[in-house]
């Protein structure tokens, strides 16, 4: 069999949000990864910009364990994301623009059998987002 004729059962999909954000990349890059800031909009973890970094975002629901994979300061951080059997991986990605910074998060690796997950992580980012931007909206 060849590798050309991918099954749709190993199709993977993605969630990606994006957005227009007045503020810089370092101020963003700092909500990113600072955890004491990442606890007001995402969850409690134990983040650290360090590539291999093992660490886990918490909630009143359960936690997601997480492996810091990239780290560019203020341009790209990406983390596997690991809980109820997805095993994803997050990537944001900053980039300047005259207005701000364009934000965009992709959140890949959910299967088709996964609906319910990526239902819920489409739901989730976007409240998350909204909650980054009042953090980002405060003066600091």
């Amino acid at each position: 069999m060849s590798n050309t004729a991918a099954a749709p059962a190993t199709q993977v999909r993605s969630v990606v949000v994006e957005r227009e954000i007045a503020h810089p990349p370092e101020k963003i890059w700092r909500a990113l990864t600072q955890p004491h800031l990442i606890q007001e909009w995402l969850m409690k973890s134990d983040f650290k910009p360090v590539v291999g970094h093992d660490f886990k975002f918490s909630a009143d629901w359960g936690s997601v364990d997480c492996q810091v994979v990239t780290v560019e300061p203020n341009r790209t951080l990406s983390y596997t994301w690991g809980a109820y059997g997805l095993e994803s991986v997050v990537t944001w990605t900053l980039t300047p623009i005259s207005t701000g910074t364009h934000l965009r998060m992709e959140q890949s690796g959910f299967r088709p059998d996964q609906q319910q997950a990526y239902g819920g992580a489409k739901v989730g980012w976007a409240r998350f987002f909204a909650s980054l931007e009042q953090v980002l909206a405060r003066p600091g």
